[in-house]
């Protein structure tokens, strides 16, 4: 079912591509990149997210909690607008009733997040706002507007982010201005006056400002920041620092606090906020801040102790004796929101008493300090129609190229693209293009898929542990999925780490990587009767060559390799021709950086990969677990020339994978029922440090 936006989306796409004289699959122009064509890729558990916004009573019997969002996508990071702020808004009562509602937050429509405002009311005659800038839809109880979304930013792709409503303007991070500096973070705040429109940047060019927070009075924002020092690669904690600006203009940049994150105002000299002790565990603090003569003087202490861990933390204005933060407790498999009163040191449980086995994250409250709001997946609970999805479409930055997120992971299109193979673990599974006739075809631990040019249905994959050491046995197959009962025939008999098969176009060979000397390194081999049949070494060296992908036209292989810093982990693009000659780098992600999982474009010209090139665009302690909390899916030209972003969020996307024929931007549902929310906490939590380790005085106990 089309919402407004795919349906635009669909209309603006038809203009633009029966205005043509025919779908061509050559780039008509830098901008085109390839015409008419579709992309899948993978995110790793983003199916099963299905968050919502919740609200918990303080002072009542937990059992009263409310869903506030719509049971539809993704939604999350609310804010709870005060009273003044929405006065100064237009087509808004000054006054609304006392059961009304007002709730601002981030929600993933149509692959794209956008910032809304909901007007909720217990009776359906009391909603009678309209549209700030957009209605987007009406419910018997409930009036939304889109606040800030892709058009308000001349329908660039970007991420938005941890909104606050201030005085008329909408304070929040987007991902829309690329910095030019590889491997950095594209984050930065900005603020949009709702009565205008018109938006202006408050984070100073090449830094990067993540969870901004504006003070009561609305004159300071404070923000976690890499300030000019830019990210180091560490995907926990990004260690970042505070500082401190003024909301209306960005000037008067000062840094308050060194090693910290997720501020949070409780009045316009005190913050709260989060960081990773040299304890390990993660705490909260309490920071006073003084001003004199233009200088900021600041005062730190450890808020909560050792023991539990303790993040995301929101300030009562209206009551300063208590806070609010997420908690990871020694036994639990899951984060929870508790009160913490600040003066006895104590703590109430709020969200284990209502759901025990359900993460909560990222908690805020209510102006008048009564009620607590946080989000959280809405399970098997929502009365909404499912929707997960075997393919999500993602809003594209590039019309003529769609966008798909694939339910597992390693698609691969066959040669006419009417079909993806992909990975679910631990099966292989094979679908139509548009997501229908899901078959599993494979029920080993599988990884990679790659259909083969010339052999109708035959598909190559390899069987064994992925991320595995070179030893390990991993052997790469070939299947033919149209059989009734499909087999696998064994290509590669050394075992030796085997994976990542990509076939030649003239359906003779398979390029793969191989640890059979030690190293892995890239082998070509015969596609029928696999190594046994013909196999030659391709490259040499004490590094790993892997994730290879021959062109549509046979003259290049891309591969992925740590050639140039073996073992680093860092990972850049390299091309070569089949024979060996005229090794090339493509593109890199910047020192340290990963560019991972090339693919070429039908018409050989561009390449798709996935890669941390825009850094992180968000605190990866404020979101659930992902393999690595960054990485989006970018294009390139083969050359390595005129870099695309064409993702923006918080995940980990990666293993894209190019179509020959272009699909069109249609949701399809999940055909089967199947257990919802079965994702991970943020895996370096699942760990107690000892009570008794010592801390850093300097970072910890102040």
């Amino acid at each position: 079912m089309k919402t407004l936006n795919s349906l635009f989306f669909f209309l603006f796409l038809s203009f633009i591509t029966t205005s043509l004289p025919q779908f061509s699959h050559a780039a008509q122009n830098d901008d085109d990149v390839v015409s008419s064509t579709s992309i899948a890729f993978a995110t790793l558990g983003r199916s099963s997210y299905a968050f919502d916004i919740y609200t918990l009573p303080i002072n009542a019997h937990p059992s009263s909690e409310i869903r506030l969002t719509d049971g539809n996508s993704v939604n999350y990071n609310g804010h709870f607008p005060s009273p003044s702020s929405l006065s100064l808004l237009p087509h808004l009562p000054n006054q609304s009733p006392p059961t009304t509602t007002h709730l601002v937050y981030v929600s993933e429509r149509n692959g794209s997040s956008s910032i809304y405002l909901d007007t909720l009311s217990n009776s359906p005659t009391e909603s009678k706002s309209r549209s700030i800038l957009e209605l987007v839809s009406t419910e018997s109880n409930r009036v939304r507007v889109r606040l800030v979304g892709d058009e308000v930013s001349d329908a660039r792709v970007s991420m938005k982010d941890r909104p606050s409503l201030v005085g008329g303007d909408l304070i929040y991070v987007s991902t829309h201005e690329n910095p030019g500096i590889p491997r950095a973070s594209w984050a930065a705040v900005y603020s949009t006056k709702l009565s205008t429109g018109s938006t202006r940047r408050l984070t100073p060019k090449g830094v990067a400002d993540f969870s901004p927070a504006v003070s009561p009075s609305g004159v300071w924002t404070a923000v976690a920041s890499y300030g000019e020092k830019g990210w180091d690669g560490e995907v926990q904690e990004l260690g970042t620092d505070i500082y401190v600006f003024l909301t209306r203009d960005g000037s008067n940049r000062v840094r308050v606090i060194e090693h910290g994150g997720w501020p949070s105002w409780v009045d316009d000299s005190t913050l709260y906020f989060h960081r990773r002790c040299d304890d390990g565990w993660w705490s909260v603090f309490r920071a006073v801040l003084t001003r004199k003569d233009g200088e900021f003087g600041v005062e730190v202490n450890r808020v909560t102790q050792p023991g539990l861990h303790a993040f995301t933390p929101a300030a009562s204005v209206a009551n300063k004796s208590f806070i609010a933060v997420a908690t990871r407790r020694p036994g639990s498999d899951f984060r929870h929101v508790e009160l913490h009163d600040v003066v006895s040191n104590r703590f109430t449980e709020l969200t284990r008493l209502v759901s025990p086995n359900a993460h909560h994250f990222n908690p805020f409250i209510s102006p008048d300090s009564n009620r607590i709001g946080y989000h959280k997946c809405r399970g098997s609970t929502s009365d909404r129609k499912s929707n997960d999805l075997v393919l999500e479409n993602i809003l594209s930055p590039l019309p003529k190229i769609s966008l798909f997120r694939v339910d597992g992971s390693f698609p691969s299109y066959s040669p006419d693209g009417n079909r993806i193979a992909y990975v679910k673990f631990p099966g292989l599974y094979v679908m139509n293009s548009d997501g229908s006739g899901v078959q599993n075809v494979l029920t080993r631990t599988a990884f990679s898929t790659a259909w083969d040019w010339k052999r109708k249905g035959i598909v190559y994959t390899s069987i064994g542990p992925t991320f595995a050491s070179e030893s390990t046995k991993v052997d790469i197959i070939s299947i033919n999925v149209d059989e009734k009962d499909p087999s696998y025939k064994t290509l590669t008999n050394g075992g030796e780490n085997n994976a990542f098969p990509s076939p030649s176009p003239d359906g003779k060979w398979v390029v793969f990587r191989s640890g059979r000397t030690g190293h892995k390194n890239l082998y070509i081999m015969d596609a029928i009767n696999g190594e046994t049949g013909r196999l030659y070494r391709l490259t040499s060296g004490p590094w790993t060559d892997t994730m290879c992908n021959w062109s549509p036209n046979g003259e290049w292989i891309a591969f992925a390799s740590d050639r140039e810093n073996p073992g680093s982990g860092s990972f850049e693009i390299f091309k070569i021709h089949p024979n060996g000659t005229g090794l090339q780098k493509v593109i890199h992600s910047g020192s340290g950086g990963r560019t991972n999982h090339p693919w070429f474009s039908p018409d050989g010209k561009y390449i798709v990969f996935t890669s941390d090139y825009a850094g992180v665009s968000a605190e990866p302690i404020a979101n659930p677990h992902h393999y690595q909390p960054y990485g989006d899916i970018f294009v390139v030209k083969a050359d390595g020339s005129g870099i695309r972003r064409l993702t923006h969020n918080s995940y980990e996307d990666g293993t894209p994978a190019w179509s020959p024929k272009f699909v069109w931007p249609d949701d399809v549902e999940w055909p089967i029922s199947r257990s919802r929310c079965s994702f991970e906490d943020c895996h370096w939590l699942n760990i107690s440090p000892s009570r008794d380790s010592n801390f850093s005085k300097r970072q910890c106990a102040r």
